[in-house]
C-alpha cells in the first residue's frame, strides 16, 4: 500500500495511478502528473527518480506539456515507469515518504489544479461497437427486421471524427446551429439544434506509433494501447439525421467531444478483464482473438438542469457490453496500412446494455423523443436544454479499492444568434 492516504471510494487509488496534464496556481506550465488520493504527483519534480534502464535516458518526457512522447516509448517503458511509481509511492519506500522538502514540491492538492487535454490528438476515430445501441437505433429508424445493417457483425464500423473539437472535462459546449428537416414533407430549415444529446462512451489512446503501410496484428494490438478515458460525444440528432446520408456523421458530431482528463493505464485495468461478448458469425481470422480483452467498468450518467437542486442518475451501464473489443477496433483500423500516431484517440461508440436503464443516449432513453425521462424536482427531459449539465462517471470495483476515471462533465450553452 501507499504512504499517501486514500479516502474511501476514491477513484485514484494506489492500484490506479492515472496520468494527466495539469497546471497549478504557483506553476502555470502544463506538465505531467499522476493522481493518487486527493493529490497530484508532479512528475516533472521527481523525473530524476526514474532510474530504470529504459527510462533513465528519457526522463525529460515528464517535463513536456503533453503525454505524447511518453506514450510513444512503448509498453516496456510504460511498465517500467509504473513499476517505479508504485515503488516510490509504497509505504515501505522512504525516498518520497521521508523527504519532507521533496514531498512538499512533488505533491499538489488535487482540488487546486487545472486539468488540460492529456495529449495532442492528431486523429480521432469513433466506432459503433455496442450491439444494443446499434440495434436500438436501427429499430427506431429502419424497423426491427432491418435493425443491424449487413456489415455490422463482420467489422467494427467507425467514422473519422473531428480532433480539433475534442475538449477536456468541464469545458462548456455550445448548442450548434445547422440545417434540420423536422418535417419530411417540407424543405429543410436553419437554426439551433432542438435535439441535443449526449453519448456515453469510452476511448483509448494509441501509444506506440506505426508507419504507413504497416498493419497492427491482433496479437500485437494491445501493445499499442496506452490507456483509457471517459468520453461524451455530444450529438445534435436533428442535424445528424438530415446530413448523414450518404457519408455519415459530420456537423451533428463535430460541435464538441468531451473526455475525462486522467488516462487510466491498461496495466491498472488488467485485474478487471472479463470475457469477450460471443461473436456470431465468427470474425475473419485477422480479427479473431480468444484471450479476453473486455473490461468490467461500471458507468453512470447524471443530468443536472441549470436551476435544479440535484443531479439525477439517468443511466447505469458497463463497458463489458461492447461487442467489438479495442484490439479488434485497432487491428481493423490499420488493416489497410493506415498509420497510427501517438495520441490518436479511438472511441467505443455509445455504450448501451440490454435494459432501458442502461441505454447510453437520450435518443434511446426517450425512444426517439416519445417518452419523458423523469428528473428530480418533478422535471423531465427528452433531449437536452440550455444550461443542462451532463456528467459521466466510470470505475472498476476492486477489493476495498476503486480504479476510477473521475468524471467527464459538460454544460450546454445557448446557441449563437446568426
Amino acid at each position: 500500500m501507499s504512504f499517501i492516504s486514500i479516502p474511501k471510494n476514491c477513484h485514484f487509488s494506489y492500484q490506479n495511478l492515472p496520468y494527466g496534464i495539469f497546471c497549478s496556481p504557483n506553476n502555470l506550465k502544463p506538465r505531467p502528473g499522476v493522481a493518487i488520493g486527493n493529490h497530484v504527483l508532479d512528475l516533472s519534480v521527481i523525473k530524476h527518480l526514474f532510474q530504470g534502464p529504459l527510462m533513465k535516458n528519457v526522463q525529460d518526457v515528464f517535463s513536456e506539456e503533453t503525454l505524447n512522447r511518453f506514450m510513444s516509448l512503448g509498453k516496456d517503458c510504460w511498465h517500467e515507469a509504473r513499476k517505479t511509481l508504485k515503488s516510490l509511492l509504497s509505504a515501505d519506500n522512504p525516498i518520497l515518504r521521508d523527504d519532507v522538502t521533496l514531498r512538499s514540491k512533488a505533491f499538489v492538492p488535487l482540488d487546486t489544479v487545472t486539468m488540460h487535454l492529456p495529449a495532442k490528438i492528431g486523429d480521432y476515430t469513433d466506432f459503433y461497437s455496442s450491439e444494443e445501441h446499434a440495434t436500438n437505433c436501427g429499430i427506431m429508424f429502419r424497423g426491427k427486421d432491418n435493425a443491424l445493417l449487413p456489415n455490422w457483425k463482420y467489422l467494427p464500423v467507425g467514422y473519422h471524427g473531428r480532433a480539433s473539437s475534442i475538449v477536456v472535462s468541464g469545458t462548456p459546449i455550445r448548442r450548434p446551429n445547422g440545417q434540420t428537416r423536422p418535417d419530411d414533407s417540407m424543405p429543410p430549415q436553419f437554426g439551433p439544434s432542438k435535439l441535443m444529446d449526449f453519448e456515453l462512451e469510452m476511448a483509448f489512446f494509441v501509444g506506440y506509433p506505426t508507419k504507413l503501410g504497416e498493419p497492427i496484428s491482433i496479437e500485437k494490438a494491445q501493445d499499442h494501447i496506452f490507456g483509457m478515458v471517459l468520453m461524451n460525444d455530444w450529438s445534435a440528432r436533428d442535424i445528424q439525421k438530415w446530413e448523414y446520408v450518404p457519408l455519415g456523421p459530420f456537423l451533428g458530431k463535430s460541435l464538441g467531444t468531451t473526455i475525462s482528463p486522467w488516462i487510466v493505464p491498461m496495466e491498472a485495468l488488467e485485474p478487471f478483464l472479463c470475457e469477450n461478448v460471443p461473436q456470431d458469425p465468427t470474425p475473419f481470422p485477422y480479427l479473431k482473438h480468444s484471450d479476453p480483452y473486455n473490461f468490467d467498468i461500471h458507468l453512470e450518467v447524471s443530468l443536472l438542469p441549470e436551476d435544479g437542486k440535484e443531479a439525477t442518475v439517468i443511466s447505469k451501464s458497463n463497458f463489458k457490453y461492447m461487442y467489438w473489443t479495442m484490439k479488434q477496433q485497432l487491428t481493423h483500423h490499420t488493416i489497410t496500412g493506415c498509420n497510427m500516431n501517438s495520441g490518436d484517440l479511438l472511441a467505443s461508440g455509445t455504450i448501451s446494455g440490454k435494459t432501458p436503464d442502461s441505454y447510453g443516449s437520450l435518443l434511446e432513453l426517450s425512444w426517439k423523443g416519445t417518452k419523458d425521462i423523469p428528473l428530480s424536482d418533478g422535471l423531465t427531459r427528452r433531449f437536452l436544454k440550455d444550461g443542462d449539465e451532463v456528467t459521466l462517471t466510470g470505475y472498476c470495483q476492486g477489493d476495498d479499492y476503486l480504479v476510477g476515471f473521475g468524471t467527464c462533465t459538460g454544460k450546454i450553452l445557448k446557441a449563437l444568434q446568426l
